[in-house]
């Protein structure tokens, strides 16, 4: 039985999006691919806000973090860290054979501008990670107050993970003078996984100039290369640029600051359910995510009974990520999700939860 996904990634997808994905194959050096990848591209910028090179990758968004690490560090790298997917990065940093070190904050709090001036006011790094919206606590850290810091340090590269924020909320990158943005398409996008999106400023491209061992399927030099003729280094997913070409289309006929709005009003719903409901919240006020919800299992609720129920029932529940599974629980509010959809399920909850009472 097929499960409508309220979990944090992937989110459920439109039909009009499974319908694009059922384009006439064409081959990814022929014009006509040229031109999908260009108007996808260009509504891209538009999107982003940025004049900066943007570029389509066939993998996870982890594929294109590694990939930025093994371009952008050269001398040292700082990876903040505060929950699961931002300590990975670390991993994958040290694992691509560069130097670097974590700066850790407990998981439920946030990584803050004064924590990222400490750490780059020691002079030590060339480059810096940091994940915008860490999915697995909830928690998403305040960009704007960030990059006003990253101004005062114009040799670090900035490296940032947009992947469960990007298109839920305003993130001008040219504005906030990020370096690298980087996001996958199956979380607030409401794609089918296996394609990522990055940009890449001038400063960045310059960096990769200067940085052996940069390998090939991620070199941002040869994207570079091949964006000159609105195409990618190696076969793209040409099933996902259709998909992701009918969604921006979807997106810019909702309009952003009505799709930013609904997003700040699916949040809005999801906690006051977890406040009615006696639950507590993993993430500290004021950087709870926009897109999705970590409740604290104050009730001593059995999870893992619940997903059960829920799954029999049709839906997909997420019951904690890493060491706080079980104690916390997630529930996703974004992509292609309405207010309605979420009622629907917190009253499923609602009745399962009274079947384990």
């Amino acid at each position: 039985m097929a499960k409508k996904l309220f979990i944090p990634g992937p989110v459920e997808v439109h039909p009009d999006i499974l319908a694009a994905m059922a384009m006439p194959m064409i081959g990814h050096r022929m014009p006509e691919y040229a031109a999908l990848h260009g108007r996808v591209t260009g509504a891209l910028k538009k999107l982003l806000a940025t004049e900066e090179k943007v570029f389509l990758a066939t993998s996870s968004a982890f594929g294109v973090m590694e990939g930025a690490v093994r371009n952008l560090v050269k001398r040292r790298c700082v990876n903040f860290c505060n929950g699961a997917f931002s300590d990975k990065w670390h991993d994958v940093t040290k694992r691509c054979g560069k130097e670097a070190d974590a700066v850790k904050v407990d998981w439920g709090k946030a990584i803050t501008p004064d924590i990222v001036d400490r750490a780059l006011a020691t002079g030590k790094y060339d480059s810096l990670t940091l994940i915008h919206n860490e999915t697995s606590t909830g928690v998403m850290s305040p960009l704007p107050e960030i990059a006003a810091v990253l101004k005062k340090y114009p040799e670090v590269v900035s490296i940032i993970d947009t992947v469960s924020s990007m298109s839920a909320l305003s993130i001008p990158v040219d504005a906030l003078g990020i370096d690298c943005c980087i996001f996958g398409v199956q979380k607030a996008f409401a794609l089918p996984p296996g394609l990522a999106v990055f940009t890449a400023s001038a400063k960045a491209l310059e960096r990769a100039g200067t940085v052996e061992g940069r390998g090939y399927y991620f070199d941002f030099l040869e994207f570079a290369a091949n964006d000159l003729k609105n195409n990618t280094p190696s076969t793209p997913c040409i099933s996902l640029v259709y998909a992701l070409d009918r969604q921006l289309e979807r997106i810019f006929s909702e309009g952003l600051e009505q799709r930013w709005a609904r997003h700040r009003e699916m949040a809005s719903l999801v906690r006051n359910w977890v406040v009615d409901r006696g639950f507590g919240f993993f993430a500290e006020e004021p950087y709870r995510s926009l897109t999705l919800t970590c409740a604290v299992n104050s009730r001593n609720v059995d999870l893992a009974a619940l997903k059960k129920i829920l799954a029999g029932r049709g839906y997909a529940f997420d019951d904690g990520y890493g060491k706080i599974k079980g104690q916390t629980f997630r529930i996703a509010h974004m992509g292609d999700m309405q207010c309605a959809d979420l009622c629907e399920f917190l009253s499923v909850i609602d009745e399962s939860l009274g079947q384990l009472s």
